[in-house]
Order: structure tokens, then sequence, then C-alpha cells
């Protein structure tokens, strides 16, 4: 990756992107920023970028507060600001490749993952298929503290593969980081390349996403929103998850970072089915393989998530109430959001770095209510900024 990192700094050094020099469509997007300003009051984040768009434009993209909760720090740029997009990584990075193979024939969504994985095997393992690690429906637990007793990525591995699974393969859906681990490790046997490496060629060289990278270099730390803090110091360009940082910081479930302008690009790609900047990426029918849910997976697609209908008072769906039925996207534990309503021709990139030094307790769960809220606000937002009409 150090070239790429190379390029990536020269490039944030000489230019900006299209859409960075158009005029924001300020008017109409009033709601939006009241959100966006409420969480950066009630001490959720002290920064972030938002950017709203069609399939072929962006209409909206701006930087809100600071990287830190220091006035004098930088605000964010939905241009250049690079964000820990912590779970979003399952998404652009992972599933995405694993999207590209499936389309290429070099994977198969129904095959054994121990035909790839040979380690992984034995007992009910047999039975989990590439599928069951797209949509969570495995078996295999939601978390494992791996990092506090393996403390190489070899060690990481070994206890992976050892990993026992909590309910039968394929009869329900449990969101698990293990299986976006496993499907990075599958990716690298297939490709016999690392996964940074598959991701660039799979996903970020083929889509122009230039400034999406993992381990990002000391030289772009300017350009980083701290994920944490380490000793009272802001922490810039280290993966937050722990996990991930095991496994040197790229592993399958966490480790990209990327900016508000290259998810908008990625999300473009989805809303126009597989359609690149250079191209076809992918075929159609292959997208929507991946947007198509399971008997068993509940909300879960391939990779993606999708809106919860009638999500009770206490625990509201992050998508929001008036998003279509067909609308799919993800968040990260760091405060990151993308989603997607193919319905309504429409993406949604939230970035914060909620995780860095919150100043209220429960900054996760609130920030879920007030990504409802967000998203409902750009929702209401379009209609008045482009004389459209809110479907029903």
């Amino acid at each position: 990756m150090a070239s790429g990192g190379r390029r990536l700094a020269v490039m944030f050094a000489l230019c900006g992107l299209a859409f960075s020099h158009r005029p924001l469509l300020s008017q109409g997007f009033g709601d939006v920023d009241a959100a966006v300003r409420q969480g950066i009051r009630k001490g959720l984040y002290p920064g972030a970028v938002v950017v709203i768009g069609h399939r072929d434009t962006v209409l909206y993209a701006r930087g809100y507060g600071h990287l830190t909760w220091s006035g004098g720090s930088a605000r964010p740029d939905p241009d250049s600001t690079l964000w820990d997009l912590a779970s979003i990584t399952k998404v652009v990075g992972t599933a995405s490749a694993v999207l590209r193979l499936v389309d290429s024939g070099a994977v198969a969504l129904d095959a054994p993952v121990a035909r790839y994985l040979p380690r992984f095997a034995g007992g009910a393992k047999d039975l989990v298929t590439v599928r069951m690690l797209l949509d969570h429906t495995s078996g295999l637990p939601p978390y494992v503290p791996f990092y506090r007793s393996a403390h190489s990525p070899g060690a990481v591995v070994d206890r992976l593969y050892g990993e026992p699974l909590e309910r039968a393969p394929g009869d329900s859906a449990a969101y698990s980081d293990l299986n976006a681990m496993l499907l990075g490790l599958l990716l690298e046997q297939v490709t016999a390349k690392p996964l940074d490496q598959v991701v660039q060629a799979e996903v970020l060289d083929p889509l122009g996403l230039d400034r999406t990278l993992y381990c990002p270099p000391a030289r772009l730390r300017k350009w980083i929103a701290p994920s944490g803090r380490y000793r009272g110091r802001p922490v810039r360009g280290e993966v937050n998850d722990q996990n991930a940082a095991r496994f040197g910081g790229v592993a399958g479930h966490a480790g990209l970072f990327s900016t508000g302008a290259d998810l908008a690009r990625f999300a473009q790609v989805w809303l126009r089915q597989g359609m690149g900047p250079r191209g076809r990426w992918v075929r159609g029918e292959t997208m929507r393989a991946f947007l198509t849910p399971g008997t068993s997976s509940g909300t879960r697609l391939l990779g993606w998530d999708s809106p919860t209908r009638d999500a009770p008072p206490d625990d509201p769906s992050v998508f929001g109430t008036l998003v279509s039925p067909s609308a799919y996207g993800h968040t990260g534990w760091t405060g990151t959001e993308l989603w997607i309503d193919p319905a309504r021709d429409m993406f949604v990139v939230f970035l914060t770095n909620r995780s860095y030094d919150p100043r209220t307790r429960r900054s996760i769960d609130k920030l879920r209510v007030l990504r409802g809220q967000l998203s409902d606000a750009a929702f209401r937002s379009m209609p008045r900024c482009c004389g459209a009409q809110l479907p029903p």
C-alpha cells in the first residue's frame, strides 16, 4: 500500500474532487444541518460530513464542527477528510470484492466455505456456505475479543478457525464480525493475494476510489479524523477495532479509511446497478442477487443491512421512517453510516468520529436515534431542493 499512500498524498495536495467545486444546494437542507449540529451540541461527536445525492448527481456536501473538540482544529471536509469506516469496510471492501469474484465465476455463493478454506470444516461447519457468511446466517457468534489472547495475525486466524458455531447454519441471522473475517481469508485464498491488494484491484481501482485505503501513512494524518484517544492524545490513522489491529490493520470486518466523496462515488455505482466510471463493474443480476434477502436472513442482505419495519420507539431504525422497502445500507462503530435507496434514486453518507471522545454517555445509542432523524430530514429536503414529490 506504500505506493497507494504516495498517490493519495499527491492527490490530496494537488486536486479536489469534481463535485467539490459545484455550489452547494444549501437551500432546503436546513433540517439536515440542524440534525447534524444537534449531535455536536449533545456531545456525540466533534465533527461530521454529510453527502447526499442521486445516481449521477451530488446535491449536497458539507462538513460540520471540528476534527477534535478544540475549536482550533481543522473543519471536516467531504473531499479530503479521511474517516475510519469501521464496519462499513464489510460492504465497501470485503463484500464488494466477493461480489466481483462471484460475478466472474471465481466464487460460488452456495458453495461450502470449506471448498475455499479447508480449515473451516468439521461438523456443522461443513454446511456453512459463502452466502451464509455474507448474510450472517452462518451460526458464528457475534463477536469474540481475539486480540486479548492472540497477539499476531496467525494467532487470530487460528482462534478464528477454532471458534465453534452457536446456532445451526442457515437457521437465523445474527450479525457477526467473524463472518467478514473469514470472507477476508477466503478472498486471499482464492486470489493468492493479500486482502488489501484484492480490494484495491477489485473495488478501489475500477471504481476510482482514490482516497480509500487501509493503513494510511503518517504523512496523511493531518487529513484523518481521530477515532480514539491514547494517553490524552488523539489517535489518527490507526484502526479503532482491536481485532483488526491484530491483523495489522487489514481485515475483512474493519480497516478501511475513506472520505465522504469516495463513499458517494461508491453509492452511485450501486444506484447505477453496477456501472462504474470505466464501464460495467459487475452485472446487474449479480448485484440484485446481493440485494435479495434469504428466507432466514431477516433484514440482512449479502453484506448489506436493510430497514426494520415498525421499529419500536426505544430502538429506532437508523434508516428513519421515510425510506423505501428497497433501501439498504451499513453503519460503523466509529460513527459512520452509508445508505442507498434505489426507489428514491438517493444516497446519504453521514460520517462522524463518535468513538473519538464523546462528551455524553451511551453515545452509540443516541447516535442511532440521530441517524434516523437525519435520514428523515434528508428525505424531506429532497422535494424542496429538487422540485420533486416524495413518493408514498
